[in-house]
């Protein structure tokens, strides 16, 4: 038991470091480098939403850096394939079939713009992010215990997109909105970036250690108000028989699933981790609940007609 206080008082240590070493590269953005980090040591995959511009190549670049982790970006293309992510069986020299690893066999993927590229493509990151290993011609490769896909979409342009269905979108554990800096923070963005001026960061974390945060994030007990709140939480997005909440009925299209609140559950534990608490308050499930649900509830042409957005919504049944 000391053991593992003595492990999360270590994590709280390293998170402050990871920000640290971030903040040498980003500017500002700190919301969304915790929960990219939120991500990570809960071992999960995260969709980033904003418009060109906003350094998210950098910031997972940046972060990978700070991990210690391998990263390959796949800029997602209507004419991508497959084969271009997991890779392809060649004729080698001695005439014998070899598969060639295509760029998903890495810690760290952004799968930039994931929306511009075909169904069947998209579909090939399904079963990597479910089960962290791929099939080609048969035969199926692992892809390690530390892997993660890290997707943005713009939000502005979706002329030629092929919106993610709810299958795939319901395995991102978070969706990151990325807004724009502040004035103080954009003239900061170029005092840095014109400017002949290089930074490296410094590795944080080890694999290993990555591991171990990640197992004594999932041993963090629950209370049970904390657990009942939570479902009650997603219990509020659904419509139908299932529906207890008259602003749900109204704007609502289609609610949160289960995994929601398994979601829910393990981001508050690890936030509370990362902010020094021994257990997650109802505090820390608010604290997560937009970036866990806003992907996973559709709603209804009177909610647009309205202008009410689906933070709006989840501010409402808070």
């Amino acid at each position: 038991m000391e053991k593992d206080l003595a492990l999360l008082k270590t994590l709280e240590h390293k998170f402050q470091s990871l920000k640290s070493e971030m903040g040498k590269v980003v500017v500002g953005q700190e919301e969304v480098v915790e929960h990219l980090l939120l991500s990570i040591f809960t071992n999960s995959h995260c969709l980033l939403v904003g418009v060109p511009g906003l350094a998210k190549t950098l910031m997972i670049n940046t972060l990978s850096q700070c991990l210690g982790l391998s990263f390959n970006r796949i800029q997602f293309t209507p004419d991508l394939m497959p084969s271009d992510i997991v890779g392809t069986e060649i004729l080698n020299k001695n005439k014998d079939f070899e598969f060639v690893k295509g760029p998903i066999f890495s810690n760290i993927i952004l799968a930039d713009e994931i929306n511009r590229t075909p169904p069947k493509t998209q579909a090939a990151l399904l079963e990597a992010m479910q089960e962290k290993k791929v099939t080609s011609n048969g035969q199926t490769y692992d892809l390690g215990k530390l892997f993660y896909v890290l997707a943005t979409q713009n939000p502005i342009e979706q002329e030629g997109t092929y919106p993610l269905p709810e299958a795939q979108l319901d395995r991102f554990m978070f969706q990151i909105n990325l807004e724009y800096p502040s004035f103080e923070e954009e003239v900061e963005i170029i005092k840095r970036t014109t400017a002949n001026r290089m930074v490296s960061v410094d590795n944080v974390l080890s694999a290993e250690e990555i591991l171990e945060f990640q197992r004594i994030i999932r041993d963090i007990p629950v209370a049970d108000n904390v657990l009942k709140y939570t479902v009650e939480l997603v219990q509020k997005t659904r419509t139908g028989i299932h529906a207890n909440n008259d602003f749900a009925k109204e704007y609502i299209g289609w609610g949160a699933g289960p995994r929601a609140s398994q979601n829910l559950i393990l981001a508050a534990k690890a936030h509370a981790a990362l902010h020094g608490k021994f257990s997650p308050d109802i505090e820390d499930v608010q604290a997560v609940l937009k970036p866990v649900l806003r992907h996973r509830v559709m709603l209804n042409y009177k909610a647009k007609a309205n202008h009410i957005g689906i933070d709006d919504l989840l501010k409402e049944i808070q």
